[in-house]
């Protein structure tokens, strides 16, 4: 495979949605989401008000990459081989010698060390992206409170959760405005959502007058993909794409065989019927990677068009489309910016403006004080050795599985589209391919311990 990989060499550019093309306000939106789940727990489900109270200090629980058992309620931290590298029962951390006494230094009794390793199961749920992230806070305060008044040992709240789901975040929520989640987002979406730069329109544009042709392909249903575009892009943000896909139920899309997930029709944003092949450009829903990947070939005029994808999501956008289609990928991590971009008093509460303003919390790809870094950490028990540190079962898949990372879109919107970024690879430095620069705790330690 060559070292660097480059935009200019690609024949299609593809893009996720949410916190991809379009960022958030974590502070808000994080808020926003605990609510969402945290009323429908109480009024719904009969759970205590203490849920109804998060503090500033409370969202440092939070850290892409961690697992939840669902049955004990205990949630770790991966070293790259599967072994636990931090655990917490509910929010509270485990100390060194009962970790050891739970997980010792063997593999965590879930992990699989190939590809299929899924982030949902019946048994645990992997934390991977910012809409998840809310949901691991809440679930360890369930913990807390179950364990604290009714000293459970096992625990079966998650149905709850899913209904919670169901509840706020079904595909006909936006338009029968109910729940929590989209009312507040129609209401105010200045307050949770981040206008695309200049800079990233400008570029948009330039690839499509290069002949790219442009693809959105999203899990959010079309509404709610039109509310969001139309304020991150303009009203004519529908010229940019050829293609825009919603309800796309990623990673089946990239997974499922084309007769397990047709593509279809959408007219004022209700799917119709099934279509059997993709004919031409449009809007679309549901659907599959086989059947669009030969509307790409038509559309090209190549037998194998070069496909970039760009996606937030491990599980769902980077994985998948590296491993099902072959597709080069551009991972959106926003743990690139640490907390460069973040002061503590962001975090203190504002004069109340309505009813979720709260008190904030810092943003979300902030480093955790109770978790530590994202990419490394130290072994348990070997913290004063040498080689000592390990990688991340997350960030081994980043290199494993992204072509690059960059912390936004607007940090290559300004290069010209055939820089040629040096990608992740075997034969590159481990950090290579993260772009401007690497993580500082990578940078510092590229001799890590690797199993």
């Amino acid at each position: 495979m060559a070292q660097h990989f480059s935009l200019a060499a690609c024949d299609v550019v593809g893009f996720d949605l949410d916190h991809t093309l379009c960022r958030y306000n974590l502070p808000e939106s994080a808020l926003l989401i605990y609510n969402s789940f945290a009323e429908f727990l109480v009024k719904e489900k009969g759970y205590d008000k203490e849920l109804l109270t998060v503090t500033p200090e409370d969202w440092d629980f939070c850290c892409k990459g961690l697992a939840l058992d669902l049955e004990e309620g205990n949630f770790i931290k991966l070293a790259d081989n599967g072994t636990v590298l931090r655990a917490s029962h509910g929010t509270r951390m485990m100390a060194p010698e009962e970790l050891a006494r739970e997980y010792g230094r063997k593999e965590w009794r879930y992990f699989m060390s190939d590809a299929g390793m899924a982030c949902r199961s019946g048994k645990y749920y992997i934390y991977d992206n910012y809409f998840d992230l809310p949901g691991a806070l809440l679930c360890a305060k369930v913990v807390d409170f179950l364990t604290k008044h009714n000293g459970q040992k096992t625990f079966d709240f998650w149905k709850d959760i899913v209904a919670g789901i169901q509840h706020n975040y079904k595909m006909s929520a936006f338009k029968e405005n109910c729940g929590t989640y989209f009312p507040e987002i129609k209401r105010d979406p200045g307050r949770y959502l981040h206008s695309c730069p200049e800079s990233v329109k400008k570029w948009l544009r330039q690839l499509k007058n290069a002949g790219k042709i442009l693809l959105l392909i999203t899990s959010s249903h079309s509404d709610y993909c039109r509310l969001l575009c139309k304020h991150i892009l303009g009203n004519d943000f529908a010229d940019l794409f050829d293609i825009v896909i919603t309800n796309a139920l990623k990673p089946g899309f990239f997974s499922h065989l084309p007769s397990q997930r047709p593509f279809r029709r959408l007219e004022d944003d209700e799917e119709q019927e099934a279509l059997p092949s993709l004919d031409k450009p449009g809007w679309y829903s549901q659907g599959n990677a086989v059947h669009l990947y030969e509307l790409l070939k038509k559309m090209t005029g190549k037998p194998e068009p070069k496909v970039v994808y760009f996606g937030d999501s491990m599980h769902s956008d980077i994985f998948p489309a590296r491993h099902y289609s072959n597709w080069e990928t551009v991972l959106i991590l926003e743990e690139l910016r640490g907390d460069r971009d973040w002061k503590p008093e962001e975090s203190e509460p504002l004069e109340k403006k309505g009813k979720y303003e709260g008190q904030k919390a810092k943003p979300l790809y902030s480093l955790s004080n109770k978790w530590g870094s994202f990419f490394i950490d130290s072994i348990s028990g070997l913290e004063n050795t040498e080689d000592s540190s390990v990688c991340t079962w997350s960030c081994k898949r980043i290199s494993t599985y992204s072509t690059i990372a960059i912390p936004s879109i607007e940090a290559i919107a300004e290069l010209p589209l055939d820089y040629k970024f040096t990608r992740f690879s075997s034969s590159n430095s481990k950090t290579a391919g993260y772009y401007p620069s690497p993580p500082l705790v990578l940078a510092n330690g590229e001799s890590l311990t690797t199993k």
